[in-house]
């Protein structure tokens, strides 16, 4: 495989966790690098760690997790947005965003790297992949991109203040849905 191909790979594994930084920095009423880096490691780390576990499985488990790899995507984000949203409702005027927790983090990053875990089957079906290699790059491209996406959003989470985590959680709800509806086949984005 080329390096241009598996860049292409990362960078569209990544996405997810893009979008799931922004809406960490959203919530963010003071930028805190360690907070940042802690969250692109998170991301970066299961990127990586996915398609790891996904290539030492092997193919005889591909067919059982693509069946429900979506739905576990969809209930963990679903529920870590809803409940963004229904925080962000109660406490409209004094919303207190600046809130960090690793257990919500671990959810989001597993959430956000799943289908790595696919990505990872695939490459053990490949005879031209080095996977040490292929997790390094798919891990250090999320980890790049997830604290572009907590510094972007940081940005705007400060001009939106008090409906940054409302903004958040709807994300993270149509994140969840998209992923959804692509394994169902209802929509096709291509990325």
């Amino acid at each position: 495989m080329s390096f241009a191909s598996l860049f292409l790979i990362a960078v569209g594994l990544s996405m997810d966790a893009f979008a799931v930084s922004v809406c960490k920095g959203l919530n963010m009423k003071k930028l805190n690098i360690n907070q940042t880096l802690l969250i692109s490691l998170f991301f970066g780390g299961f990127q990586a760690l996915m398609p790891l576990i996904g290539y030492f499985l092997g193919q005889q488990f591909a067919e059982y997790i693509k069946q429900f790899d979506h739905y576990i995507a969809f209930i963990l984000l679903a529920f870590i947005g809803g409940k963004m949203v229904i925080e962000s409702l109660k406490h409209e005027e004094t919303a207190d965003s600046d809130t960090f927790k690793i257990t919500e983090l671990f959810i989001l990053a597993v959430a956000t790297s799943i289908d790595a875990l696919a990505v990872g089957i695939t490459f053990a079906l490949l005879d031209n992949v080095s996977i040490w290699f292929s997790v390094s790059v798919i891990g250090i491209t999320t980890f790049v991109l997830s604290l572009i996406g907590v510094f972007t959003g940081h940005k705007f989470g400060a001009v939106l203040k008090n409906k940054a985590e409302l903004m958040g959680g709807i994300i993270l709800i149509l994140i969840g849905l998209k992923i959804l509806l692509e394994h169902l086949e209802v929509i096709n984005f291509g990325f």
